[in-house]
């Protein structure tokens, strides 16, 4: 059992999460209420996104890795909570 970041373990979490983030569509119809909620969802998972990305760079890749995970669990809930279209149940806990 590997219990260690490697670039490799943060580079394919990178890479699951950013599909992830592609894939992602707000299921709800526009005029809905929960359109905001679903825009909230997607905003933090990408700002999460973007924060383990910052991280990534300043050498921080536990800081980047928590982040990664908290991005992807954002979007999990998110469909989880049927806001989110996602169809894919490899890149989520929940299609």
């Amino acid at each position: 059992m590997q219990n260690k970041i490697t670039d490799k373990k943060l580079e394919k979490y990178f890479e699951v999460t950013k599909q992830a983030l592609d894939k992602a569509k707000i299921k709800v119809k526009l005029d809905s209420n929960l359109k905001k909620v679903a825009d909230d969802f997607l905003d933090t998972a990408n700002r999460y996104y973007s924060d383990a990305s910052y991280f990534a760079k300043k050498g921080d890749i536990v800081t980047a890795f928590a982040a990664l995970n908290y991005a992807h669990g954002f979007l999990d809930a998110a469909a989880r909570a049927k806001l989110l279209d996602v169809n894919d149940s490899t890149l989520f806990a929940s299609d």
